[in-house]
């Protein structure tokens, strides 16, 4: 026997229901760059899905349409194929939640793992180089100490520009970081040489607990843009052709597991939500750990030592 179902049927607008979905981002208080990114998915979608379509018609065929639409654009690699579908899953289950739509399985297809660049050895050691203070910019110094922050936490760009002087506690060593992608505070430990570091960096920045630690020459908060310039320009000025602050939190990460750090306390770290994510985060780093490897292969100093032996 079949159970009643409780769904009525509307005749809401695809359109229309996509702005609904951004309106619940907004209730939900989702991050500029979030609603930004879902803004942007939605016109991508509404290439292949007429907007004035209603909700109620649409089926698991609409979808895999859409996919094939998506796989037989030659500009799209399996990534961005992935993104959008996904986007489209999601918005198409705020429908179901909704009852605009009865509800049906969604299978994703599977994205190609792009390798993850880090900073080679090399490239740190020009990085981490300490500038002639006497001779150096504020905006230069102000950057080495970033990179050595960012070498030291892993943090994001977003938590790195909101971060105030109050927020190091230098007592424990550690630092609070209010402002994160999902929301949720965190504390990270601070070695002891960063926190040397930002001490020195202190009496030059010579902030109010209030102020935020990293700024510009007029002592106000870094925006995204200035901070990629200006890494951008400090890595030229060092002889370091790539860039990218969140190649620095890819770089922490693979030094993490090279000397032995501890997966689960990376996770707290990266503040990912679920150890899957960080290991999915370390797959991407095995073809760079790989070369690595490669150094401390502990079988050929073996066959080195065994053939002293037998000479």
């Amino acid at each position: 026997m079949k159970k009643i179902k409780m769904f009525i049927p509307n005749d809401k607008t695809f359109a229309q229901g996509c702005e609904e979905y951004l309106d619940n981002c907004y209730a939900r208080n989702l991050r500029d760059g979030t609603i930004k990114h879902y803004k942007e998915s939605i016109q991508q979608i509404q290439k292949y899905v007429d907007e004035d379509m209603y909700i109620k018609d649409i089926t698991k065929e609409t979808f895999d349409n859409y996919i094939k639409a998506l796989r037989n654009n030659a500009n799209l690699n399996s990534v961005s194929i992935y993104t959008y579908s996904r986007d489209f899953k999601t918005i198409l289950n705020f429908f179901m939640r909704q009852e605009y739509l009865p509800t049906f399985k969604i299978q994703l297809m599977k994205a190609d793992k792009q390798p993850i660049e880090t900073y080679s050895d090399s490239d740190l050691m020009k990085l981490l180089k300490k500038p002639n203070l006497k001779k150096c910019s504020f905006t230069e110094y102000k950057n080495w100490v970033m990179v050595n922050f960012l070498l030291s936490t892993g943090i994001r760009q977003r938590s790195l520009i909101n971060i105030q002087v109050k927020d190091v506690d230098f007592d424990n060593e550690v630092v609070n970081i209010n402002v994160t992608k999902n929301g949720k505070p965190l504390i990270i430990p601070l070695n002891s040489d960063i926190v040397r570091i930002l001490k020195e960096y202190l009496k030059y920045r010579n902030g109010a607990p209030e102020d935020y630690l990293f700024c510009n020459v007029f002592g106000k908060q870094l925006t995204k843009s200035t901070v990629y310039h200006q890494i951008y320009e400090y890595n030229k000025s060092r002889g370091v052709e790539k860039t990218g602050l969140h190649r620095y939190r890819h770089t922490f990460a693979k030094k993490w597991v090279l000397m032995g750090g501890n997966v689960v306390t990376l996770q707290k770290i990266l503040s990912h939500s679920s150890l899957e994510i960080t290991q999915n985060y370390l797959n991407m780093l095995v073809s760079d750990i790989k070369e690595d490897i490669e150094e401390f292969n502990i079988l050929r100093e073996f066959k080195k030592e065994s053939i002293k032996v037998h000479k």
